[in-house]
């Protein structure tokens, strides 16, 4: 499979031949499979003393005893005093859950939010290759793409020299704009406030993931504008998460760099 590697304008220059991974077959139970097990969900639970030590512990209903319930018509809840006259104490359940200020019925665990899936070194191999092979397609990538349905999407997968890391930000969305052409309306990242009760609930705004940038390893760019990744460091969640066929352009060095790290 061969391909043309584009100037920072988006003209076609020499022409290269890709890896071989640019055209695997896309496993997508794979790239699924993958994904699910390098969800990482943040821990919570209470602390394990919480609601402890506030109650001076079960009290009895046997008669003569300090402190006891005994002929006061109320249960052996754990209690604290509330105040004292004598031999006679005001008590208010504390600790257990029907008690206010008690502690939770079935409190969140964090055990049960540790994610132990695990991949074979195989199937991870596999599942690059077809996030990798993913972008070249321009079916799974008009899928990813609800606003890129009705556009023609042709050259992929998009390799550019090397000159683009040098750009400033202004150049560098130009120049993005001279190579994707049509599709460059979802590269750049956009971020809006989101419509509905969720703004009020720590979630005010949503953004895209816009176009992924792959460079080679000695290679620096300073933006915001776009996503960028090293070649060394990619993974299937950088090029799949949400589905595979993201939009993805490569400079000329993390073409063969990938080249030498997948075989």
């Amino acid at each position: 499979m061969k391909t043309q590697i584009l100037d920072i304008h988006g003209k076609k220059g020499k022409e290269i031949t890709l890896p071989s991974f640019f055209s695997e077959k896309v496993r997508e139970d794979i790239v699924a499979k993958v994904l699910e097990a390098k969800k990482i969900r943040q821990p919570y639970a209470p602390s394990p003393i919480a609601g402890q030590f506030a109650a001076c512990g079960k009290l009895q209903h046997t008669r003569k005893v300090w402190k006891t319930t005994q002929g006061k018509g109320i249960s052996r809840n754990p209690r604290k005093i509330m105040s004292r006259r004598g031999s006679q104490f005001n008590w208010v359940g504390a600790e257990i859950p029907n008690a206010r200020g008690g502690r939770k019925v079935h409190p969140p665990t964090v055990a049960s939010m540790i994610n132990t899936k695990c991949i074979n070194k195989k199937e991870m191999k596999i599942a690059l290759k077809s996030a990798l092979s993913a972008t070249a397609n321009e079916k799974l990538v008009s899928n990813k793409y609800e606003r890129l349905n009705d556009k023609k999407i042709s050259g992929l997968p998009f390799i550019v020299e090397g000159k683009i890391v040098s750009l400033r930000t202004k150049d560098l969305i130009l120049s993005l704009k001279n190579i994707l052409g049509e599709l460059s309306e979802v590269a750049l990242k956009q971020r809006k406030i989101r419509s509905g009760i969720g703004k009020l609930r720590g979630r005010k705004h949503k953004k895209n993931a816009g176009v992924l940038l792959v460079i080679g390893n000695k290679e620096k760019i300073k933006t915001n504008v776009i996503e960028v990744k090293k070649a060394k460091g990619l993974n299937v969640t950088d090029l799949a998460n949400g589905g595979v066929g993201r939009l993805t352009i490569y400079t000329e060095e993390a073409i063969k760099e990938l080249g030498e790290r997948i075989r």
